[in-house]
């Protein structure tokens, strides 16, 4: 009696935290016990920026200011599009909670309603954080130089755990909305994939054609790299800092609450 009413008494907003606490170790000792997930975490940012600095580095590096090495300025991109790709984990591990049903005995409990979600986001933005890591050490490696102060580097990982929150919950939603895993992984392929692509993370965005060049330009995910871009490289931001960050926040204000809304919603039909 004792130890319930003690729990009567502790406010919501503890509970609250509590709950995705409890989900958050529960996603990360899922990713800690399969080890194809931590194979992934550290080979395929490995390989990416090793495959893509061989085989577009000669051709490119021409187009690009003098001065600037394709590793150099490839970096940034090749973060960016790893914690893009690495957010269909997230998807993934929403959809497969509620195919097993699992979700359901959580709804059964007194529990906050964006635990279950909030738990795979944040050990995910653990996961990429790895990937990101691994990622910086092998560019290193493979001739990858950086000039940016202490101050620059806490702005790099500002904002990439901003973009990471924000394509975390942004895949959540696929991973509510989808009727199987299956679709998980083709809903974010053609999601991410033109996004990547179609932006500054591989190639100036001048090279491109004016429609495509028009639409690279101003969306998300160029905006992210070119900000990253400067600081790891030491040259002006400009107003990428400030619209990346409207951008991530933007997002975040936005999609949290459709996700809860979207989640509670899957679970009353």
């Amino acid at each position: 009696m004792a130890v319930e009413l003690e729990f009567e008494r502790k406010p919501k907003f503890l509970l609250d935290v509590q709950d995705s606490l409890i989900m958050i170790r529960r996603s990360t000792t899922h990713i800690i016990r399969h080890t194809d997930q931590l194979l992934g975490t550290f080979f395929q940012p490995i390989m990416f920026l090793v495959l893509f600095a061989a085989v577009f580095g000669g051709a490119l590096e021409q187009s690009l200011p003098k001065g600037v090495s394709y590793i150099n300025f490839l970096m940034a991109g090749i973060i960016i599009q790893t914690v893009a790709f690495g957010s269909t984990t997230t998807a993934i591990a929403v959809s497969s909670d509620l195919q097993k049903g699992i979700v359901d005995r959580f709804r059964s409990l007194p529990m906050n309603n964006l635990a279950v979600l909030t738990g795979h986001v944040v050990s995910d933005l653990a996961r990429n954080g790895l990937s990101t890591l691994v990622m910086i050490i092998t560019g290193l490696a493979i001739g990858f130089r950086t000039s940016a102060s202490p101050w620059e580097w806490l702005q790099i990982i500002g904002l990439i755990g901003l973009f990471t929150l924000a394509f975390s919950w942004l895949a959540s939603i696929i991973g509510v909305m989808a009727k199987s895993v299956e679709a998980v992984q083709w809903l974010t392929f053609i999601i991410i994939f033109p996004l990547t692509f179609a932006s500054s993370a591989f190639t100036p965005t001048d090279n491109m054609g004016s429609v495509l060049r028009a639409f690279a330009q101003h969306q998300p995910i160029t905006q992210f790299v070119n900000a990253l871009r400067a600081l790891l490289l030491g040259t002006p931001i400009g107003n990428y800092g400030w619209v990346s960050l409207a951008w991530g926040i933007g997002t975040l204000v936005v999609i949290v609450p459709f996700a809860s809304w979207l989640f509670r919603r899957r679970g009353a039909n």
